[in-house]
């Protein structure tokens, strides 16, 4: 970013909605490194307090609810400029669109009264199909909104988006990783014009304060027009996997074609239902005035593909499609109301002890899921993962961020990090179709003498009588997964076992006393 394209870059603060998203995450070190002080903004907290830029002194943190005027105003209050980088797809959005349509009605009224200079809008290609997707046409909405704003917009418009953990990517990297042979959708020869995550952060970046892109739309891709067929045997070859045989049918509906991708991949049916909709809308770039304005090397599909998968090998994915959303709220888990204030609260508490430190029982707590497994019976996860699959959820096929580093927000099979205590605690959010809410939990509590207690909750809200019926019919299996699951982790902790796992007082977790049955 040249310096004749801002002033006074050290004294504005430029705000970051959807700071914890999938290109959110990789913008804010740039601008960091351009000089901006960033206020970095999302659903979470929590998630926000994760990254690795949050204690960086540049970067302030805001928990953000843009459906919430007087939350907006706060977000930008103080502000100069504006990325606006979120949308409302999400399993507790009924209508996304709708929540989309406030959100911008918000962001444009805050601006005005704010007095920002500038925000920046990535939206997406094919927008101006007559038939789009509802997906698309929401995107299209919110530029429009945006638009009539008495501040300057600059919307950029991208198709595919090729980057280790993007949404798209892994829907195309699972598909022909797992189906050697493929009966598709007639939109695999639809044509598009995808775009290397690096190019789109270029744009992003360097249209800051840069009075060129004021008031403008710009499509931007990368230097191909190519199918999507043509993209599978890409990675096909790029993996050094055999080109699928794919095999077009019209009779796939977009609804079909979302649960045919929630099955195979990791993608869960919510989004992969609007994204493989959007997929029959041609995404080709009309015009190129963007590459005059901010030039740079633009990477083919091939280069792209090459260095997605190149980090995907060596665990150095920055950001992942599920890192998206807002945490769900657990105060249930530790509550020690009276049951007829809220509901009961089941619990399965199961302890172990090995003579090692707390830093050898984390080293396997640390690793489970994921291609660790569970520890024990992983064929009765697989099974539940493969049920929860045909159910709509989420299933086991979205593994793990890192095989060894957690983080809170990161996606841990059908789980959910909700909070991480390095060597002393782990905390996961069932993220599963469950008639009720679950959560599981490790602590790690030195004994002294060289010896270490690994304790493991389990807790069940359910909902209404099904949850209870579920509760009850799966408890006779916690006797042997459980304790299976507790044993594997000390075994896997390289250290002696002094005491095998077994059951302890349900009021033992909350207390810190504990007592075995």
């Amino acid at each position: 970013m040249d310096s004749d394209q801002r002033r006074e870059t050290d004294a504005r603060t430029v705000l970051v909605i959807g700071a914890t998203g999938y290109v959110g995450t990789r913008l804010v070190p740039l601008l960091i490194g351009a000089g901006y002080r960033v206020r970095a903004a999302g659903r979470s907290l929590e998630k926000l307090k994760s990254r690795i830029w949050s204690g960086h002194e540049q970067v302030e943190l805001q928990e953000l609810d843009l459906k919430d005027a007087e939350s907006a105003k706060k977000a930008v209050r103080g502000c100069s400029a504006v990325y606006y980088l979120m949308h409302s797809m999400n399993p507790q959005n009924t209508d996304f669109a709708e929540a989309d349509r406030i959100a911008a009605e918000n962001m444009v009224a805050v601006g005005e009264a704010e007095g920002i200079e500038q925000l920046i809008y990535l939206g997406g290609l094919g927008e101006s199909d007559t038939n789009l997707s509802k997906h698309l046409r929401s995107r299209a909405e919110v530029a429009s909104i945006l638009q009539t704003a008495k501040f300057p917009v600059t919307i950029f418009r991208a198709a595919m988006i090729i980057g280790s953990g993007s949404a798209s990517f892994e829907i195309l990297r699972y598909l022909v990783d797992r189906l050697p042979i493929m009966v598709t959708p007639r939109w695999v020869s639809t044509l598009s014009q995808p775009i290397a995550i690096r190019n789109v952060l270029t744009y992003l970046a360097n249209s800051l304060f840069l009075s060129d892109v004021y008031n403008q739309s710009f499509d931007i891709g990368g230097p191909e027009v190519i199918t999507y067929r043509q993209l599978m045997e890409t990675y096909a070859r790029e993996a050094g996997l055999p080109v699928p045989a794919i095999v077009p049918v019209p009779v796939f509906t977009p609804r079909l074609s979302s649960y045919w991708i929630n099955f195979v991949t990791p993608v869960p049916a919510y989004i992969a239902r609007p994204l493989a909709e959007g997929l029959r809308n041609p995404a080709v770039c009309t015009e190129s005035r963007i590459r005059e304005i901010i030039p740079q090397e633009l990477l083919t599909s091939t280069q792209a593909i090459r260095i997605a998968i190149d980090r995907i090998q060596h665990h150095k994915v920055e950001s992942h499609w599920t890192d998206a959303g807002k945490l769900p709220p657990v105060e249930w888990f530790n509550s020690n109301d009276p049951d007829w204030a809220g509901g009961t609260v089941y619990q399965d508490v199961r302890i172990a002890e090995i003579k090692g430190t707390p830093a050898d029982a984390w080293k396997a707590v640390a690793r489970i899921g994921g291609t660790t497994g569970w520890y024990y019976a992983n064929w009765l996860w697989k099974l539940r993962g493969y049920l929860d699959s045909l159910w709509g959820g989420v299933g086991l096929r979205r593994g793990r961020r890192h095989p060894d580093e957690l983080r809170t927000g990161d996606a841990l099979d059908f789980w959910r990090v909700k909070s991480v205590e390095t060597e002393r605690r782990l905390l996961l959010i069932a993220e599963m179709r469950l008639p009720g809410q679950a959560a599981l939990e490790f602590q790690i509590k030195s004994k002294g003498n060289g010896k270490t207690e690994i304790l493991q909750i389990a807790r069940f809200l359910p909902s209404g009588l099904l949850g209870l019926l579920y509760w009850y019919g799966i408890s006779p299996l916690h006797e042997f997964i459980f304790t299976g699951m507790l044993n594997g982790v000390a075994n896997a902790s390289g250290c002696a076992v002094s005491k095998k796992a077994r059951r302890a007082r349900s009021e033992t977790a909350n207390s810190g006393v504990l007592k075995t049955i």
